[in-house]
């Protein structure tokens, strides 16, 4: 690796990748490997597609850039009806679209214009964004600040507001010590006891994953459980906000994650496989009562980023859409994760995997020191990073995280592999993890 990069870890030497094909990432040296991670969970089509990249070479060629204070461009216009197309019924007509250059930035706008849409109501004291403990939502500060991950808000503790954290909806740890279906959902009652505190006039949106991304590792949610949050927030004029980074564009089989609860939130954030790799974009899904607000107030969302709707970038995300649709991908999803969870089944029975979770092609492998106490690996050890290492040497990259637990303890890996996963592919995968974690003995 050059030295004038700055890189993520400079504790970690970084195998240099030059080229993808499919699953298959390939390095400088020669090596192969298969992108069980989807590189944390963004490549959906696959790596390689000859036709995404000569779609935005010709978008390049014809319009590379024109900033949006000043013009629009047709080609972001077409991809926001087909994203309001795939999303539920009532963004479909008056809903609105505003693209980023990623989650991160999908998250900031998320919030300014949660606070705009309530100054346009005139309610100025909702000002507090509320989210779950244990919760990501990106890496800018605000939304950071939003999120519950504990380890990642750290060093930046001092910089960021508190505005409220409740209980994650995490069945395989339930912070209440419960089970379903006999907890009566304490979890999401959680956010009816934060608002009777908080009092609910000061807050102005809730964040959640319909089902968790990296920090709890694919965790989903029971039936009701997204249902009642949303009926939570309607009766107390929240804004309900679906971070669908990760989950959305298809990885859990449906466009979006809120579509398995028939759920519609009032805005959406997208990014990661939006355009599976090919180009940085996200972008916000705005409900119509959201945006008719803006426009019957001020006019204005007093809000923007010099790249969004950044032309190349659209060209990517209708090639990608393209794809998906094409191939038939969206469905193909439920076959290659029921493929990926059999073969990921006898790993069941190393005594060092708690749970086995997810969706789709977004799933958590947690593991454990002792599986009948539940008790996770000291976080000292390392043991999902150690897990990604060898499992690297046998031919497979896997996304490890730490903190499930508390914050610091708790391994799991995170597997979102391409939807165009083979059978074999998904063997590849279950030989990989079982080698690893055999040498944790």
């Amino acid at each position: 690796m050059t030295q004038a990069l700055f890189p993520r870890s400079f504790r970690k030497a970084y195998p240099e990748a030059v080229r993808g094909e499919g699953c298959t990432l390939i390095t400088a040296d020669g090596r192969r490997i298969l992108d069980a991670a989807g590189s944390a969970a963004v490549v959906s089509v696959g790596h390689g597609r000859k036709e995404v990249a000569d779609a935005m070479a010709a978008q390049a060629a014809q319009l590379a850039f024109a900033h949006t204070s000043q013009f629009h461009t047709a080609i972001a216009g077409q991809l926001a009806e087909r994203l309001l197309a795939l999303a539920p019924a009532p963004f479909r007509k008056g809903g609105r679209v505003i693209f980023t250059s990623g989650g991160s930035e999908a998250a900031e706008t998320a919030l300014k214009l949660a606070r705009q849409f309530h100054l346009e109501r005139g309610e100025p004291d909702r000002v507090r964004m509320v989210s779950r403990r244990q919760s990501y939502h990106g890496s800018t500060l605000g939304a950071m600040a939003v999120s519950g991950n504990l380890a990642r808000r750290a060093p930046y503790q001092p910089l960021l507001p508190e505005w409220g954290h409740i209980a994650p909806c995490y069945c395989y740890r339930c912070p209440f010590g419960k089970t379903y279906p006999d907890c009566a959902i304490a979890c999401a009652e959680d956010l009816e006891a934060l608002l009777q505190e908080a009092p609910p006039s000061t807050v102005a949106a809730f964040f959640f994953e319909p089902i968790s991304g990296a920090t709890l590792g694919a965790a989903e949610p029971p039936d009701g459980y997204p249902q009642r949050i949303a009926e939570i927030c309607r009766q107390h004029g929240v804004l309900l906000i679906a971070d669908e980074v990760m989950t959305g564009m298809g990885r859990t089989a449906r466009p979006f994650a809120v579509d398995h609860w028939a759920v519609s939130p009032d805005m959406i954030l997208l990014g990661k496989g939006l355009a599976s790799g090919y180009a940085p974009l996200g972008a916000v899904l705005v409900a119509p009562r959201v945006a008719e607000a803006i426009a019957a107030g001020s006019g204005a969302f007093a809000h923007g980023f010099t790249y969004q709707a950044h032309p190349v970038a659209m060209a990517a995300g209708h090639a990608v859409l393209d794809i998906l649709l094409r191939e038939k991908l969206f469905d193909r999803v439920q076959s290659a994760g029921e493929a990926l969870r059999l073969a990921l089944e006898p790993l069941t029975a190393s005594p060092f995997v708690g749970d086995v979770r997810g969706r789709g092609l977004l799933l958590g492998v947690e593991l454990l020191r002792d599986r009948a106490a539940r008790q996770p690996f000291p976080a000292v050890l390392g043991v999902a990073e150690r897990v990604r290492e060898t499992a690297y040497e046998h031919g497979v990259a896997v996304y490890p995280i730490q903190g499930c637990v508390d914050g610091a303890a708790g391994d799991h890996l995170l597997l979102a592999p391409p939807f165009i996963l083979t059978d074999a592919e998904a063997g590849q995968i279950a030989a990989a993890l079982e080698a690893a974690l055999a040498q944790l003995g």
